[in-house]
């Protein structure tokens, strides 16, 4: 009997599942469905009078997977919808900062702005070439007239200053 039902699961449960899918429209659910058709179908097999009782398995497995889904939509209406707090959150929260955060964000550009001038100028330079524009230390170094070692201490130097300033604060 196993063997008839692996048989049969080798055979249906893609369609079974592709059938629950267009109807659930959710993956792990379709799973589900397709799991349970077989379980009632292993059921069903266990009777005494099991022999002879299913004439066509497909045709069974298709009216059981459709019973569950009938069920689980029934049970749906029953309860009603209920919506998951992860797609409600946009339409409840404001995703904007607030202005408490636009001040604070000020601030921190400001003391920002206050340690890149306090910056030696090939350091500076350095450091914007390659945060704000995305060039390499080989392009900054050509433009700079310096070597890439030294392009890769003015950016260190330059960081390391940035972020004493700004930890400070």
């Amino acid at each position: 009997m196993p063997d008839d039902l692996d048989a049969l699961f080798r055979l249906h449960h893609r369609e079974l599942r592709q059938f629950a899918y267009r109807d659930l429209r959710c993956s792990d659910g379709a799973g589900d469905v397709v799991q349970d058709t077989f379980l009632r179908y292993a059921t069903v097999l266990n009777r005494p009078d099991a022999p002879g009782l299913i004439a066509n398995p497909r045709a069974f497995l298709w009216r059981i997977a459709t019973n569950i889904l009938r069920d689980h939509r029934a049970r749906l209406r029953r309860r009603g919808f209920h919506a998951r707090i992860e797609d409600c959150a946009e339409t409840q929260a404001d995703p904007r900062p607030g202005a408490d955060q636009h001040i604070e964000a000020r601030q921190r550009l400001a003391r920002l702005r206050m340690a890149l001038a306090e910056l030696p100028p090939d350091c500076r330079t350095a450091l914007l070439l390659s945060r704000l524009d995305g060039r390499g230390h080989h392009e900054i170094a050509r433009c700079l007239g310096i070597s890439v070692s030294m392009v890769s201490k003015h950016i260190m130097r330059a960081l390391r200053h940035c972020l004493r300033r700004l930890a400070a604060a």
